[in-house]
């Protein structure tokens, strides 16, 4: 075991004021606040730092709000130092007094490796009752006042490069996939934790997307459904999802990963995901490819045309190797080009080798 999961996430954002009240409304619990931060955190300890851009201490190396800097906690002073290593090979490799290291990844993505002591959290969801199965019998379930995350679990950017980008994590940071969304983006765990991604790299080439390499969004465990439910009404009701949040599929589950999730639009950037019920693994799970219209819904009440009928695109295969990965690397010579080009979320391949 090495790196646990995420220790903090940086957002540089242009309206310090407005999107603090953001995360105070969305449920994390605030550490601090000053003119320069708001630092907040979550059961675990993870922790949002939201900075001005102009003031972020991180390369803005992309435009627009979003998370600048994901720093990966690591659960030991000896294994951070065996992390730095392998990183620092071939590239600089700064350092803060407190040890902590930063780096860039080979997509131009910045990241943090820092010692963390992470905090464990019990959950104590309601059982689940179904006819013929009764688990809550005189029981009802609970009654919530709002939505707390317990965990900030993973964090998903566009990359242009989406093998690439994995392929540095799982060489030189240990990171495992999990699954492998055929021609759109691969998941991958950190070796410390059971969550079935702590990363996700999404092609930068999607319609939405800008291209280029950036943030997508961050996504903060809950409990179970109706906490989701709930934080997302909460939401609503602060004024927080407008039309731009109902764009999004409201309340769904993946099929890849099983999550519920909910997505609420951000002014600190991207989305912000609440989730719940999702797969966890270890290192005798088996990675799998997915068609990405079968993986990336199971159900919506608010279904998206781009997803296509429910019963259709049946196509998950096992990949223990990862094979599924290499047509949909790019090579970069003229030739041997190997890009993959989404034209209405349809995945077309060319040239492949």
């Amino acid at each position: 075991m090495a790196i646990l999961g995420i220790e903090s996430l940086i957002y540089g954002v242009d309206d310090m004021e407005t999107c603090t009240r953001f995360w105070n409304d969305f449920g994390l619990t605030p550490i601090t606040r000053s003119a320069r931060e708001s630092v907040f955190e979550v059961a675990t300890g993870s922790r949002l730092v939201v900075r001005a851009r102009a003031d972020c201490g991180v390369a803005d190396w992309f435009d627009g709000n979003g998370v600048k800097l994901v720093i990966w906690g690591v659960d030991t002073r000896e294994n951070l130092e065996e992390l730095v290593a392998n990183v620092k090979c071939d590239r600089e490799v700064r350092r803060d007094p407190d040890g902590t290291a930063y780096a860039v990844a080979n997509d131009g993505i910045p990241f943090g490796l820092r010692v963390w002591n992470k905090r464990p959290v019990v959950s104590a969801p309601d059982e689940v009752n179904a006819p013929g199965n009764i688990k809550r019998l005189n029981q009802h379930r609970k009654w919530r006042l709002r939505a707390l995350p317990k965990t900030l679990s993973h964090v998903v950017f566009y990359s242009k490069d989406y093998v690439a980008s994995y392929e540095f994590y799982r060489d030189r940071l240990g990171f495992r996939l999990s699954d492998h969304s055929e021609g759109l983006g691969a998941f991958a765990r950190a070796d410390g934790t059971h969550e079935h991604h702590s990363i996700f790299w999404l092609s930068a080439d999607v319609p939405f997307a800008s291209g280029k390499a950036s943030f997508m969004h961050a996504a903060f465990g809950l409990e179970d459904i109706d906490e989701v439910m709930l934080g997302a009404n909460i939401m609503a009701q602060r004024g927080w999802l407008g039309e731009e949040g109902h764009k999004l599929g409201g309340l769904s589950r993946h099929r890849i990963s099983s999550a519920i999730y909910y997505y609420v639009h951000n002014p600190n950037g991207g989305e912000a995901e609440y989730t719940c019920d999702t797969d966890y693994l270890d290192d005798n799970w088996i990675p799998r490819v997915w068609n990405w219209k079968f993986g990336a819904v199971l159900w919506a009440h608010d279904r998206l045309a781009m997803f296509g009928p429910i019963e259709a695109g049946w196509e998950v295969r096992l990949d223990p190797e990862g094979r599924s990965l290499d047509p949909f690397r790019v090579i970069g010579s003229e030739t041997g080009k190997s890009n993959v080009h989404i034209k209405d979320l349809t995945v077309e391949s060319q040239n492949l080798v």
